[in-house]
This record gives C-alpha cells, structure tokens and sequence, in this order.
C-alpha cells in the first residue's frame, strides 16, 4: 500500500471511532436514523440525546468522544433544535463539528435560520425509508470529509 493510500486508510479509521451524535426525542425516528446507518455500513458509534440541554452536556463532559457528525432534530422539548445551534456554534469547542439537520420541518424560516447558524445541511424528513436511506446518503461527506481533529 503506497503512503497516500496508508493516510487515507488511517483518516477513514480515526473517523471511525468517532460517534455521531443525533439529537432526536422521537424514540421511533431515532431507531430509524440507527438502522438506516446500519443499512449504508456506516461503522461510527451512535450516540442518542433526547433535546439540545443533553447534547450539550454530553459534549462538554465527554471532550475525548467529540463526534464526527451532529444529526439534529428542530422540534424537541427544553432546548430545541435552533437554541442548541445557537449555544454550539458560539462554542469555540463545539463550533467546527458539521450538523446536519433533520427534521419534519420544512418551514421556510427555520430552514434560513439554521444555515444562518452554519449547519452543513438540511433534510425534511421523509416518509417513505427509501427516501430516507437516499438522504442519509448524500450527507455522509458531511462526517467523512470533515476533517475535524480530535
């Protein structure tokens, strides 16, 4: 294996062993979310938190398990979806992890509002799994290629 095919090999391995976080409270979308990684091969641990108050804490406690990716519902109890975008992209620490939203709302404003706050991109939940599977797809360069150090 020649050195460049090594690195890259050791980047996809370090990516990994980093969890992806999703931010969900619906317990039957986030066992779908879980599946659909499953089903695309996806290795990285998932790491579930039910609202925006528990994510943040999550991260700040566990510094060495920083995911790789966020995949973040809007519509949550205690802290939702844009007050934790708020909150973690004003965090020097917690700024530079890609978030994916992924939610049931395709309002106009919250759609604004989140690539304001710098999210990597925006899925409507679908439906249909097929369409899910496909969505949940095209946002894997999100986590692969992000680059974001440990």
């Amino acid at each position: 294996m020649d050195t460049s095919s090594k690195a890259k090999s050791e980047e996809v391995k370090r990516q990994n062993s980093k969890p992806i976080l999703l931010i969900e409270d619906n317990h039957l979308d986030a066992m779908t979310a879980e599946r659909t990684l499953k089903d695309l091969k996806v290795t990285n641990q998932m790491v579930q938190m039910a609202n925006g108050e528990e994510a943040l804490e999550y991260l700040r406690t566990k510094r060495d398990k920083k995911p790789c990716l966020i995949i973040l519902d809007l519509n949550m109890p205690k802290m939702n979806g844009l007050e934790f975008l708020k909150v973690a992209k004003a965090d020097n620490a917690l700024k530079k992890i890609p978030v994916v939203v992924l939610t049931t709302s395709s309002e106009q404003q919250d759609i604004v509002e989140s690539f304001k706050l710098g999210v990597a991109g925006y899925i409507v939940k679908p439906i249909d799994y097929k369409k899910l599977v496909d969505a949940i797809r095209r946002i894997e360069p999100c986590w692969t290629l992000s680059g974001l150090r440990d």
